[in-house]
């Protein structure tokens, strides 16, 4: 997927510049993994998660970045805009399956970031594990826009070249949508909800969403 250019920033052309999506480069794994945590620093199921305010932001962004780092960014489809106003976290097919050695190798590392909050996580990502449907598809584990950027299509422009790609070679596509709002975002992009579940007793309900290719 090619960069979409956009014109130079200029008063008229910001919002413009801020929906041109390409794919994250090495360097800016720190500026991807900021903005997503402060797009889903009031997510319910990342409240949820890591219910200390006060600690969240710091402790998401460290999530992002080490999930970065390990795993998503080295399958090549993780996508932002100019400025990582925001950024989509896309896996091809099969690649959301972890090995269970893979798994273990990557337990010190999680253990030294998220500190007290390694087991609620690692209950979070069992139950997202369990509810994963096993069929061919490409997965969106997080997508997400800076709260500064939100509203102004940017969303819809970080699905738009991958959902575009699964059209194109027919393949399904699927995510959890965390909110209420999430969910009709998704829906307008052709997502259908087969099922809702939770995380663990007390948690706030994600949806499963489906997309057949058009």
């Amino acid at each position: 997927m090619n960069t979409i250019k956009a014109p130079p920033v200029t008063a008229e052309g910001k919002q413009h510049e801020v929906q041109s999506v390409r794919k994250v480069n090495a360097g800016e794994l720190r500026e991807v993994a900021a903005v997503l945590a402060r797009a889903f620093y009031d997510d319910p199921p990342m409240r949820w998660v890591l219910p200390d305010d006060g600690r969240r932001l710091m402790l998401a962004e460290r999530f992002f970045h080490f999930f970065l780092r390990k795993l998503w960014f080295h399958q090549n489809e993780c996508l932002t805009t100019a400025g990582q106003a925001g950024a989509a976290v896309w896996l091809p097919p099969g690649g959301w399956e972890v090995s269970a050695f893979r798994q273990i190798l990557l337990l010190p590392g999680m253990a030294m970031t998220l500190g007290r909050s390694l087991g609620p996580t690692l209950r979070a990502i069992a139950a997202m594990e369990s509810n994963h449907p096993k069929e061919h598809h490409f997965y969106l584990p997080f997508a997400g826009v800076d709260p500064e950027w939100q509203g102004k299509g940017i969303g819809s422009a970080l699905l738009a070249p991958v959902l575009q790609r699964c059209d194109e070679e027919s393949i399904p596509a699927y995510l959890e949508a965390s909110s209420p709002i999430n969910r009709r975002l998704y829906e307008r992009h052709g997502f259908e909800v087969t099922e809702e579940f939770t995380l663990g007793k007390g948690s706030p309900p994600l949806w499963r969403m489906w997309r057949e290719p058009k």
